[in-house]
C-alpha cells in the first residue's frame, strides 16, 4: 500500500491538492460524476483511492454520487464527491438529506459560470446562495472558499475535520481558476496532519437513542454493524430516529440542527484581515477574487487610500459580527465576487445602513482586475 500523505512539494492544480488533502483527511469514498472544471479532483482520486485502501466509483449520475457518499459515510468511513454547475444542483436535494440525517461528508464544486450549461470551461463564483439555500427547509451548513492550491489542499482537510465534529455536510467552494491554477503546495509529514474523527457512541446498546445530543449538539454517530439500533430516515424524526409527524417534534429536530452551527459558529468561522486596522475602505472578498484583492489594497494604499482587506476563509456561517464590527468605522465596503452580487447582499446586510457597500462584480468567464477594484473606489468614495 502506497503512503496516503505525499509528504514533499509538488507542483500541482488546485483540484489536485483538494485530492491529496481529501486522502491525507482519510478519505476512503470517492463517489462522483465527471464533470468540468472538477473532473481532474475524480481522476487524482481515482488513481489514489486504491493505492491507499478506499474505493473510488464513478456514478452514473450527480444523485446517485451524492446519496453514495451518505451511504458509505453510514458504514463508518469518511466521504467526499466533487463537481460543477448543474451537477451541483442535482444534488441539492440530497443536500437536505445529508443534514437531517447528520451524515458527515465533503462535497466540492468547482464554480464555472452559469446558468445551466454555461461556461463549462471558464470560472465563476456564482453558486454561493445556491450552496447556503439549495435544498429545502431551514438548515445550517459550513461552506469554505480556498484562494490557492495550497489552501485547496490545507481547507479540504480542515472540511473533513468540521464534518466530522459537526455532522453535516462541509462545502469546499472553489472556482475554475483556482481549481485548475498550478502552484508549489507544501504536504506536511503524515504524522503532523492534524484530522478529526467523528464521536462514536459507548456504553449500553439497550435503549440507546441514535440522534440524543452530546454536550455540543452533535449526537456521537455510530457505523452500520457496530450493533447499534439506528433508523436513518429524512422524514422527522425524534431521538430513537422514528419519523414522527407532529409540531414539536419538527420544531425540536430543526431548531437543534440549525443551533448545533449557529451555537459553534465562533469556532469554525475563519478570516483573513489584510491592512484592516487603519482601513477606511473595506474591501470584502474570497476565492481567486481575494487574490485580486490584495493586490488592490496595495495600489489604494499607494494612491493614499486607506483600504484594507477581510478575506473570507468560511463563507457560511457568515461572519455577520465581523462586518458589523468593522461597519462602525469605515467610510463603505466593497464586495469583490465573480457574480453579480451574492455575497455582497450579505455584506450589505450586516453594515445595517452604516456603511454604503458596492459591488466590483461580473456574470462569470474572466477573473476581475485590481484595476476594476480602483476604478469603482474612485468613483464611489
Amino acid at each position: 500500500m502506497k503512503p496516503s500523505v505525499l509528504t514533499g512539494e509538488h507542483f500541482i492544480n488546485g483540484d489536485f491538492a483538494c485530492a491529496e488533502g481529501a486522502i491525507a483527511a482519510g478519505c476512503k469514498f470517492f463517489g462522483a460524476y465527471p464533470i468540468t472544471p472538477a473532473t481532474e479532483v475524480a481522476e487524482r482520486m481515482s488513481e489514489r483511492l486504491p493505492d491507499v485502501g478506499g474505493t473510488f466509483v464513478q456514478m452514473e449520475d450527480e444523485i446517485a454520487a451524492m446519496t453514495s457518499i451518505l451511504g458509505a459515510a453510514w458504514t463508518g468511513v469518511k466521504t467526499m464527491t466533487a463537481t460543477s454547475g448543474p451537477g451541483f444542483s442535482l444534488m441539492m436535494e440530497t443536500v437536505g438529506l445529508a443534514v437531517v440525517t447528520e451524515t458527515p461528508c465533503v462535497v466540492v464544486n468547482i464554480q464555472r459560470a452559469g446558468p445551466s450549461t454555461g461556461l463549462p470551461t471558464m470560472g465563476a463564483q456564482a453558486d454561493m446562495m445556491q450552496v447556503r439555500w439549495g435544498s429545502h427547509g431551514d438548515y445550517e451548513i459550513i461552506a469554505i472558499a480556498p484562494s490557492s492550491p495550497q489552501e485547496m489542499f490545507d481547507l479540504t482537510i480542515e472540511a473533513f475535520n468540521l464534518s466530522e465534529t459537526y455532522r453535516v455536510p462541509v462545502f469546499i467552494m472553489s472556482d475554475e481558476i483556482v481549481g485548475h491554477m498550478s502552484e508549489k503546495v507544501v504536504i506536511p509529514a503524515a504524522q503532523t496532519v492534524k484530522t478529526v474523527d467523528r464521536k462514536k457512541p459507548t456504553g449500553r446498546k439497550k435503549g440507546y437513542l441514535p440522534y440524543h445530543p452530546d454536550e455540543n449538539g452533535v449526537p456521537p454517530m455510530p457505523a452500520i454493524g457496530d450493533g447499534y439500533n439506528i433508523h436513518v430516515t429524512g422524514l422527522t424524526h425524534d431521538e430513537r430516529g422514528y419519523p414522527v409527524m407532529s409540531v414539536e417534534a419538527q420544531k425540536d429536530m430543526v431548531t437543534r440542527l440549525v443551533n448545533k452551527i449557529r451555537r459553534n459558529r465562533d469556532k469554525i468561522i475563519r478570516t483573513e484581515g489584510y491592512l484592516l486596522k487603519d482601513a477606511e475602505i473595506i474591501i470584502v472578498s474570497y476565492g481567486v477574487s481575494a487574490r485580486t484583492s490584495y493586490t488592490a489594497v496595495d495600489e489604494a494604499r499607494r494612491l493614499g487610500i486607506k483600504a484594507g482587506l477581510l478575506r473570507l476563509i468560511t463563507v457560511w456561517p457568515f461572519p455577520d459580527d465581523t462586518i458589523r464590527k468593522l461597519a462602525e468605522k469605515a467610510r463603505g465596503f466593497v464586495t469583490v465576487e465573480i457574480n453579480m452580487g451574492q455575497i455582497s447582499r450579505e455584506v450589505e446586510r450586516c453594515a445595517g445602513g452604516k456603511a454604503p457597500c458596492h459591488l466590483v462584480g461580473h456574470t462569470g468567464g474572466t477573473v476581475i482586475t485590481p484595476d476594476e477594484v480602483i476604478n469603482l473606489i474612485k468613483e464611489a468614495f
